[in-house]
């Protein structure tokens, strides 16, 4: 076996699977879809008769090569689960499909805990209604939605009719293709298409009570109906920002960049689904002051959806490279300042990622090696903010000219590739040669924590913020400050912090609209024992299912009281995404 992926049975030698046809029937009433896959192989010479496939959970009912003269069962096997890779479905290939090229139509249905779907009954929503499923497939869960080669080297295109409930509207991250007006049996079938090349982890849809707002010419909002004017006022410049990312890198290759603002279960701030970023509602500030977030994901555009890392070992190539690019973007837009305290938040962040992982130090590297270790167990800052810092000292040894230069080729040359860190050093020693030497990179890539060298941002804001170190800001000093400052600001306080409740008595912090500030002063609130923290704390998780937020707050309340925070989470873990629930589960049993 030839595997490139260490979370994936995908095997090199084998056919690819560059296509494929699904035809999926969403079923409320028992959580699952009933779906037809036809998968697309082209020939390979030399390839061996077999096809490996990642699945999790699936049950198959028929496996058939599709044949002229009518289609052809196939020997095929499930392997005994893998609690990180799920389930081997090995399929027997007659040798002409080997050397032709063909189809193959699985016929199955996904688990109800498949762990790319969440269901959502309708008091989970904002309207409390209708019910919603929504998706998400990375790092490696596509598998539990269809049977695939479920790497990100695996790049496919696809067709897809969904079949959702008439009351309801389906959306897919493709190609709007129509909506049948005839109702069958209560179900309405929408059709949809991605004609470009993408990882399987971009594979997404949503069913609900959905409404839209246009916001610009390739661009529209949207949400539940009760959420939609909220999301419409806050996302209203879109397509500005959209318009300052091509200025920066090129034209834009996706044709629409509509957003979709979940349900509060959804576990991160947003995810880059191509033509459909699907977003946080905590993002949803009143004040604009959160669209970094969505200025993250539209980066995703170029780096991560265009040019992807080949598998969780290479994640900092989508990440870092994004973070990178979402900055360029935010200083054009906001100026050098807003920039410069972004990269100073994230650096704080990243310091303590690291600290958290002192008894691993080797996940810290920006090349990691991920053989039997899940890589939603290991999500961190580290491959952002790490590398950031990376692509930010390329950029300061190149001078910014030649490394936006350097960019336009990695874009221009790699898109609709996915590629390994070897790849991306190889086309820096091509394009900016001794740029590697000058900035240590084995120091990023190869060695643990933060190089000593690393790039500082530095702004008279942020100067002001340090300044203060731990007395509490006057009036007319507070009203300065924004969401950044304000976190920087209580990121740096001392634990626990004696004047905790006076600077809730003066702010009203527990009362912030803004998530970012509020969850950063709960989080020092119960460190530092303020009597009201703990039912705050409960009801922020209760609120949000956002894995930024729920991560710090339980293990938070965890030392607080470990007693009363395994009652909340298993009060409460229904509402979250699997892939939260497990996380938070295993952080407060280690607490």
């Amino acid at each position: 076996m030839a595997r490139r992926d260490p979370h994936s049975y995908t095997d090199d030698r084998q056919v690819e699977v560059h296509q494929f046809s699904w035809i999926v029937d969403v079923s409320f009433e028992t959580r699952t879809l009933h779906a037809t896959a036809l998968l697309h192989f082209g020939p390979k010479a030399d390839a061996p008769p077999l096809l490996d496939l990642d699945t999790r959970g699936l049950t198959i009912e028929s496996v058939r090569l599709v044949a002229t003269g009518g289609h052809v069962g196939l020997v095929h096997a499930l392997d005994a689960a893998d609690p990180i890779l799920g389930r081997r479905l090995r399929v027997e290939l007659p040798a002409r499909a080997v050397s032709e090229g063909g189809t193959l139509e699985i016929v199955y249905r996904t688990s109800p805990d498949a762990s790319a779907l969440q269901w959502l009954a309708p008091e989970q929503t904002a309207g409390g209604a209708h019910p919603f499923v929504f998706t998400q497939c990375q790092a490696i869960h596509a598998r539990s939605l269809l049977p695939i080669q479920d790497s990100p080297a695996a790049r496919v295109t696809y067709r897809a009719e969904l079949s959702v409930p008439a009351a309801l509207r389906g959306l897919m991250a493709a190609r709007d293709d129509g909506r049948d007006a005839e109702v069958v049996g209560g179900q309405r079938v929408e059709r949809w298409s991605m004609p470009q090349a993408i990882p399987p982890y971009l594979i997404a849809f949503a069913v609900g009570d959905l409404a839209s707002a246009e916001l610009g010419p390739r661009s529209r909002v949207w949400a539940e109906p009760k959420t939609l004017p909220r999301a419409a006022h806050e996302f209203a410049q879109v397509d500005d920002m959209l318009t300052c990312a091509e200025s920066l890198f090129g034209p834009y290759d996706w044709e629409r960049f509509d957003l979709l603002v979940m349900p509060p279960s959804f576990p991160y701030g947003g995810m880059e689904n191509p033509r459909l970023t699907f977003l946080t509602p905590t993002l949803l500030a009143g004040d604009r002051s959160l669209v970094a977030v969505v200025a993250h994901e539209l980066a995703h555009s170029w780096t991560g959806n265009l040019v992807s890392g080949a598998s969780a070992e290479h994640f900092w190539l989508n990440e870092g490279m994004t973070v990178w690019a979402e900055r360029r973007i935010v200083e054009a837009l906001f100026g050098v300042e807003a920039a410069a305290l972004d990269a100073a938040l994230g650096r704080r962040e990243l310091d303590d990622a690291v600290a958290d992982f002192a008894d691993r130090p080797q996940l810290t590297h920006l090349r990691t090696s991920l053989d039997g270790i899940d890589p939603d167990e290991v999500f961190s800052v580290v491959p952002y903010e790490k590398g950031f810092l990376f692509a930010r000292a390329l950029e300061e040894a190149a001078g910014r000219a030649a490394f936006d230069r350097f960019v336009a080729t990695y874009v221009r040359e790699l898109s609709f590739r996915s590629i390994t860190t070897d790849d991306f050093v190889a086309l820096v020693r091509s394009e900016l040669p001794g740029a590697l030497e000058r900035v240590g990179a084995a120091a990023y890539l190869e060695a643990p924590g933060v190089p000593p060298s690393a790039p500082a941002s530095r702004s008279e804001r942020y100067d002001a913020i340090v300044a203060l170190g731990a007395a509490l800001p006057d009036e007319a000093v507070a009203r300065q400050l924004g969401p950044t400052e304000w976190q920087l600001y209580l990121g740096r306080l001392p634990r626990p912090f004696a004047q905790a409740g006076e600077l809730e008595r003066r702010f009203a912090l527990f009362e912030r609209g803004n998530h970012e500030i509020r969850a950063a002063f709960i989080e020092l609130a119960l460190d530092s024992a303020v009597p009201e923290a703990m039912a705050r704390a409960e009801a922020l998780v209760a609120e949000v299912g956002r894995m930024k937020y729920l991560k710090p707050i339980y293990g938070a309340m965890a030392r607080h009281d470990g007693a009363r925070t395994k009652a909340v989470f298993e009060r409460l873990r229904g509402r979250y995404h699997p892939v939260a629930a497990q996380v938070i589960r295993k952080l407060i049993a280690a607490t």
